[in-house]
């Protein structure tokens, strides 16, 4: 029962990822994107404890969706208590930063609130007249997006026990469909979390996909001249689009495990549109 409380109730603290070093990666720094959430849910939590309006206007009732269609949104801002809010906002601190620097700041809000709102939209299945609140839905489409790009990451339950990230998001939702379907359920909307990891699975394999398109459309053509790199190139990767970011670093890593010359004519040719001039020296006709 622990287990279940901890993977499936929201006890953050103990899930979270130690990575080397372990402090570098608690103690993260916190991406913009990230920050403004945290601020805006802890604010919106305190106007919900002060202002009575607040929480009956913005609470999502699913089948009240359709006339009040702004709560699919809102309701991620509302939480059902103080512990409720501290665990989500942790589990946010804890996995939020790394996936929004792997997105950019941009994909990482789509991201979350697209698990949001497919959270949202799973519990009209299963919670019709039930008051919903909390981003726990967003939480659990950020967990994926962590699994998906770093699936062997150890996460330490209570500090201790060592499980893949990949091997997290299994359990929690064979835990989830069980507690809906029959088991505790707890007045928690479990529907929601597994529409969470719905939505961001959706959202990840769409831009899979696009950036697929983007790098064929790169790499297609005519035969390309070798481009000469005097050095690595010096890539500021806040300048490049997300889009590219990805096969820039993807590049680049290769740069720094196997050296210039293991690159092929149209990866050198990919990012020479990154690349400072003075880093690059045009082909030799």
């Amino acid at each position: 029962m622990a287990l279940v409380l901890a993977l499936n109730f929201g006890l953050w603290p103990f899930l979270r990822p130690l990575a080397s070093p372990a402090l570098s990666f608690i103690f993260h720094p916190v991406t913009p994107n990230v920050r403004i959430l945290l601020f805006a849910t802890i604010g919106a939590y305190f106007l919900q404890q002060t202002a009575d309006v607040v929480y009956p206007l913005f609470v999502y009732v699913p089948y009240l969706v359709l006339r009040r269609p702004w709560t699919i949104i809102t309701y991620m801002f509302l939480h059902g208590g103080t512990m409720h809010l501290v665990f989500n906002m942790l589990g946010l601190y804890f996995f939020g930063p790394r996936v929004e620097e792997r997105l950019g700041s941009r994909n990482f809000l789509f991201l979350y609130f697209i698990s949001g709102i497919t959270g949202a939209l799973l519990s009209l299945f299963t919670s019709l007249g039930a008051q919903i609140v909390g981003a726990s839905a967003g939480i659990f489409g950020v967990m994926l997006a962590f699994a998906w790009f770093w699936p062997d990451e150890p996460i330490h339950i209570y500090g201790i026990i060592p499980i893949k990230a990949r091997t997290l998001v299994i359990i929690t939702t064979l835990l989830s469909l069980w507690s809906q379907l029959g088991g505790v359920r707890g007045n928690v909307a479990h529907f929601a979390h597994l529409g969470g990891y719905l939505g961001a699975f959706l959202y990840l394999k769409w831009l899979d996909r696009k950036r697929g398109q983007f790098k064929k459309r790169a790499t297609s053509g005519p035969p390309v001249r070798e481009l000469v790199f005097s050095k690595k190139p010096d890539v500021d990767l806040q300048k490049v689009h997300e889009v590219n970011r990805e096969e820039v670093n993807r590049i680049l890593d290769k740069i720094s495990a196997h050296g210039m010359s293991s690159l092929t004519p149209q990866e050198r040719m990919f990012l020479s549109n990154f690349a400072p001039t003075d880093d690059r020296t045009p082909p030799v006709s």
